[in-house]
């Protein structure tokens, strides 16, 4: 019994060393742009498409654990495989791409970050300045572990939506009717919106990150049954916030006919339906998941350009050290800040535009990240499976025929 306790205390031990990749890299699509287009679902389409997170769940454990398989085994973050696999034009394209995705991203972070002041009642132009400083020196003074730690600690706010579930009480009958009976259409406001929300569950910038991260921690093959678990955790948590989001806002907005188009403008709607609680929790949630994000999504597409280019990166290093990697980070926050401080810019169609880009991106990184984890010469025995492949292959179609039928309903 004793040796029998000791053994699980080592391997929680282990796994609590080993986890945030997964978990933060999953929690962070929860974003202002995320939280924007779940509301906007809720508030719009009710329960209709909380069928879809299932299938989204899935498909986003599937292709976070091919990213840690791939850097667990080659001890190499994507971009780089992709340079020396696929050559530098293919990787420059790939790397221009991510990088405007990102900094609309970035954007829509700092806008939520303005629009959580606004909720509260604080000065905007403070709150950005302010937390742009604060994610510039987090990540320039800090270690990659001291960093994990802030981040890690900021998953555990996203409670206050799942709280907010709770206080709205919704009818939980229809709720679960809803997941497990799909009402599919293919009218153009209900393609667009289930690409927006596959676009920010499974977003292009996430594979490169995790993969990244997972290196940078260097976790290794003897190691990787609890990396695995950190990314299945992640994959449920961020879809269990989700639907909490698209729940809260179901049931009190689109009940009440109210349209939305920012997170800000649900949680305002909010205070008279539901009580100054959960408008509370909402602009809470909204500043922590913009502040996150706003910290991420740079450091993402600092690590993922460098490493396409083959440049020094990494928390760990010096700014002496990985020069490219901090000027990226720093030039990308101080663009997303700097256009939020312009008087009269909205940022609505931005936030919702970047989650759809976002889904139309995904299958151009996935046929990529396909063809790398299915060479042998690069994994040997933990090459894709067939049945890994199947669902990664119909998560391509899929996507390319939604994208399809959103562009030919404009003709």
């Amino acid at each position: 019994m004793k040796n029998r306790f000791k053994t699980y205390r080592k391997r929680i031990l282990i796994f609590l060393a080993i986890m945030g990749p997964g978990i933060i890299t999953a929690n962070v699509d929860n974003d202002a742009g995320g939280i924007a287009t779940y509301s906007v679902c809720g508030a719009h389409f009710g329960y209709s498409l909380l069928w879809s997170f299932i299938p989204i769940i899935f498909a986003l454990i599937i292709i976070q654990e091919m990213c840690s398989r791939m850097a667990v085994v080659t001890g190499k973050g994507l971009a780089d495989l992709i340079r020396e696999e696929f050559g530098v034009r293919i990787t420059f394209y790939s790397m221009i791409i991510l990088i405007l995705a990102n900094i609309g991203n970035t954007m829509a972070n700092f806008a939520g970050i303005a629009a959580s002041a606004q909720l509260f009642g604080i000065s905007k132009s403070l709150l950005v300045i302010l937390s742009a400083v604060f994610v510039w020196f987090l990540v320039l003074k800090g270690t990659y572990k001291s960093v994990e730690k802030v981040f890690l600690v900021a998953c555990l706010f996203y409670v206050t939506y799942i709280i907010s579930g709770f206080i709205v009480k919704p009818d939980w009958n229809e709720v679960v009717a809803n997941v497990v009976k799909p009402k599919i259409e293919f009218s153009r406001p209900y393609v667009f919106m289930l690409i927006g929300l596959i676009g920010t569950t499974i977003a292009p910038w996430m594979q490169f990150y995790q993969q990244a991260s997972v290196v940078e921690k260097d976790i290794k093959i003897k190691d990787y049954a609890y990396n695995r678990l950190d990314v299945i955790i992640g994959s449920f948590v961020v879809n269990i916030v989700a639907i909490f989001i698209v729940v809260v806002c179901a049931a009190t907005l689109f009940k009440s006919g109210i349209r939305i188009e920012t997170a800000s403008d649900a949680a305002i709607a909010l205070r008279p339906l539901a009580g100054n609680y959960c408008y509370l929790l909402f602009a809470a949630g909204l500043f922590n998941a913009s502040l996150f994000a706003a910290s991420i999504l740079p450091l993402s597409t600092a690590y993922t350009v460098c490493e396409g280019m083959g440049w020094e990166l990494g928390v760990n290093k010096k700014f002496r050290e990985a020069p490219q990697f901090y000027w990226l980070y720093s030039v990308i926050i101080i663009i997303g800040a700097a256009f939020i401080l312009i008087p009269n810019i909205n940022f609505v169609k931005i936030m919702l535009v970047t989650q759809v880009a976002n889904g139309i991106l995904l299958p151009f990184v996935l046929i990529l990240m396909l063809l790398l984890v299915n060479k042998k010469r690069l994994m040997g025995e933990y090459a894709n499976s067939a049945f890994y492949n199947v669902i990664s292959w119909f998560v391509v179609v899929a996507m390319i025929l939604l994208t399809i039928i959103l562009l030919f309903s404009y003709f």
